[in-house]
């Protein structure tokens, strides 16, 4: 049987394509880019040799890094400010107006289809403010720091061992819930589906927190000299046109983000939903607008000529990405398909089989080395400056591409992979939710207190005083909570209820049903608390029809 994750409507990806790659300009002529023109015609002409011997040194080859300060932008006092240098004033009022705006759609809709009744959650909606937004942030944080199942127990007051009360202090269940319910980022009135590509329209409702979340994480960090570039899978198991399948992720399935990260700590610094088609005849587009070294260009925008050396799988490199990048002052080191263009067919051609343990074979072009080595399987990688030379890890020979390349991203040593095994410890986006949208915020909040700690870790004001990872979450929650939480529990039966000034005070009858149900439709009045059918449609409370109407109403 077919996984219901492969009957869906799934993307076609840069991996389904082996072939899609910047092409020499004469291949195609109909496609022509600005890089393409400029490019001369000789570019990707790659002449392959044998290494020289003895092997030049990697430190020669390799590109000068020319950044002088690495690491924080901003000098760092504790981890709430910190924070807050993400999460500022200007993204969190648009948190609060579009919740807000999006409270009173849901609202309005509801009362136009007479589908709103006193036991309507929404009906006791009040207008959130920054304070209760930054308490529901330091909420779902602490979620992630203590675990538990459901989420009714983190409001349990039983006093039990496993009862948890200072959450029912600081937020009533049902506000959370309310809360959960409403958050919105991007008003709906003002998608125009025509206007927006389909790139455009499916990350419409994020793209406001996924644009801010790339420009802060930019500016707040300069990156070291090693940088790794991967794909990272966020699960979500339910029906999603942008859904991907990756057997070899421990998600399988869920929303893919290529992401570009520092290979020493972990910094995400800049990340791209994967949430587009691959052009089709009808509409054709550009081979580098359309191809994986298009990811690879953009997500490497900015940092040009500066010796960064990028790290990358076999999902990307090739002999033509690794010139092009090396044209613009970066080195690229990785794994490697060899049946990409432009691999010698000597190395296309030589199976497992046909090589010995520990024997290397490769070519080198210059400035573009590719080899090939037999360990317990055949490892492909390219190079820019590494050559043939070799070293000796734990009594065996082995190439010092390979030895390095493990260092940066083998076994989640660094990067992509180090970022997802340090969130892993605090699964803030595990609760579940029926929206992708809101657990796909919820993981870039927790991105940011990551990247928050390397920043504050990272700070030279911190050298006498340092946190742990999990001592800096718990700080920072409770930084928000001292300072935003009103620190008051109230039920929900005592917050007044919304009025919306647009409509005026009328009775409602609930629609009669015949049966034994016909009781439970019928709720205390607010005055008597006789029990009735009836309900103030402006106010949305019960009331008996006469007199407590009149009396509610009567100033």
């Amino acid at each position: 049987m077919i996984p219901r994750a492969l009957q869906q409507d799934l993307m076609d990806t840069p991996e389904d394509d082996v072939q899609d790659e910047v092409l020499p300009p004469s291949s195609n002529p109909s496609i022509a880019s600005t890089a393409e023109t400029m490019m001369p015609h000789d570019f990707f002409d790659f002449q392959w040799e044998s290494f020289p011997n003895p092997p030049i040194s990697p430190n020669v080859r390799r590109e000068v890094f020319s950044v002088e300060k690495v690491g924080p932008t901003i000098p760092v006092t504790d981890p709430y400010l910190t924070f807050r240098e993400i999460w500022d004033e200007q993204i969190m009022g648009h948190i609060v107006q579009q919740t807000n705006i999006y409270a009173q759609q849901v609202a309005a809709a509801m009362m136009e289809n007479n589908s709103l009744c006193p036991s309507s959650r929404i009906s006791y909606w009040k207008d959130t403010n920054e304070d209760e937004i930054l308490v529901y942030f330091a909420i779902i944080l602490a979620m992630g720091v203590v675990v538990k199942s459901k989420l009714v127990d983190y409001w349990s007051t039983d006093g039990s061992i496993f009862a948890t009360p200072a959450f029912s202090t600081h937020m009533p269940l049902k506000r959370f819930q309310l809360l959960n319910a409403c958050l919105h980022f991007s008003n709906n009135n003002d998608m125009c589906v025509e206007s927006l590509s389909p790139s455009e329209a499916k990350m419409f409702k994020i793209a406001p927190i996924i644009e801010h979340c790339n420009k802060r994480f930019q500016a707040l960090f300069v990156l070291n000299q090693n940088l790794a570039l991967d794909e990272s899978l966020l699960q979500w198991k339910g029906w999603l046109n942008i859904n991907q399948f990756i057997p070899n992720k421990a998600a399988a399935v869920g929303i893919k983000t290529y992401e570009l990260c520092d290979s020493e700590t972990g910094y995400l610094w800049r990340f791209e939903v994967h949430a587009h088609k691959k052009a089709t005849a009808a509409q054709p587009a550009s081979i580098l607008d359309a191809s994986t070294p298009a990811i690879v260009l953009r997500l490497l925008q900015g940092l040009e000529n500066h010796g960064y050396t990028v790290w990358m799988d076999n999902f990307y490199n090739s002999p033509a990405l690794a010139r092009s990048l090396k044209s613009n002052g970066f080195d690229v080191v990785g794994t490697l398909r060899t049946n990409r263009q432009f691999v010698p067919d000597e190395l296309t051609q030589l199976t497992k089989a046909a090589m010995r343990p520990g024997q290397i074979a490769g070519f080198t072009s210059g400035d573009v080395d590719v080899l090939v080595w037999r360990d317990q399987n055949r490892v492909a990688t390219v190079s820019t400056y590494h050559g043939n030379a070799t070293t000796i890890v734990e009594g065996k020979t082995k190439p010092i591409v390979v030895a390095d390349y493990n260092i940066m991203m083998g076994g989640g040593g660094g990067g992509v992979d180090k970022k997802d095994g340090m969130l892993a410890m605090y699964p803030v986006e595990r609760k579940r939710t029926r929206v992708w949208y809101k657990k796909f915020f919820r993981r870039l909040l927790n991105v940011s207190v990551l990247n928050s700690y390397i920043i504050y870790k990272k700070s030279p004001q911190q050298v006498t005083h340092r946190h742990d990872h999990r001592s800096f979450r718990t700080q920072l929650i409770t930084s928000i909570l001292d300072r935003h939480s009103k620190k008051q529990s109230v039920s929900l039966a005592d917050q007044p209820a919304v009025r919306f000034e647009a409509h005026s005070h009328y009775l409602m009858e609930h629609s009669p049903m015949q049966g034994k149900w016909t009781k439970k439709l019928r709720r205390k009045c607010c005055i008597c608390n006789t029990l009735t059918r009836f309900y103030c449609a402006g106010c949305n409370k019960t009331v008996c029809m006469h007199p407590c109407f009149s009396s509610l109403h009567t100033y």
